[in-house]
């Protein structure tokens, strides 16, 4: 498929820019950078055991997953972690930690860089099915569906093997405090010029 030049409608043309062949304008300095989407994922912990949904969309039609999705542009990550529970399983949901950021690859679309969260309900939160999902229900760790996404199993390899999964035992049995994190500041570090899309 051929992209052209926001600047002047120019076929974009193969260009290798810092070792990497990328298609940039030949006419001026417009390189269409591919970069990664951004999305979520929330293990909520309710009564020794996460919430898991079926899904009603494709893909994964049917299968089960985590709560999550994507961020939108002007959303911080953690907002679009608790807005993306409250649309799928119909609950405030409280961040607790953060369990991971790593990459998802892709083939036929583009690569992802995956945020996982460890999450509880609210208080007085119920759970529901929002509109991509069939149903949701509380699972035990010892008794996981198949999932739909290889990237939400890694997460829950994660959490699983995570020590703050140790600290959750502890505050389900009343030892210790939960601790509420609050979304990570915005910074406005750059490594190279401003892109133009």
């Amino acid at each position: 498929m051929s992209h052209f030049c926001v600047n002047c409608g120019a076929t974009l043309v193969p260009r290798v820019i810092d070792g990497r062949e990328l298609e940039a304008c030949p006419n001026d300095s417009f390189v269409l950078w591919r970069d990664p989407k951004v999305a979520t994922a929330v293990v909520v912990e309710v009564e020794g055991g996460i919430v898991l949904g079926r899904r009603s969309i494709e893909p994964g039609y049917g299968l089960w997953c985590l709560p999550g999705g994507f961020v939108n542009d002007d959303e911080d990550p953690a907002d679009a972690a608790t807005r993306e529970c409250l649309e799928e399983i119909n609950a405030q949901v409280e961040l607790t930690g953060l369990l991971g950021v790593y990459h998802i690859p892709k083939t036929g679309a583009p690569s992802m860089v995956g945020i996982s969260y460890r999450g509880r309900l609210a208080d007085g939160a119920r759970l529901a099915a929002g509109a991509e999902m069939l149903e949701v229900r509380v699972f035990q760790l010892d008794s996981l569906p198949p999932l739909a996404f290889p990237s939400h199993e890694r997460v829950l390899a994660e959490y699983l093997r995570s020590p703050a999964r140790a600290e959750a035992g502890e505050l389900r049995s009343g030892v210790a405090t939960a601790r509420h994190v609050s979304p990570p500041s915005r910074s406005r570090a750059q490594s190279r010029p401003p892109r133009r899309r």
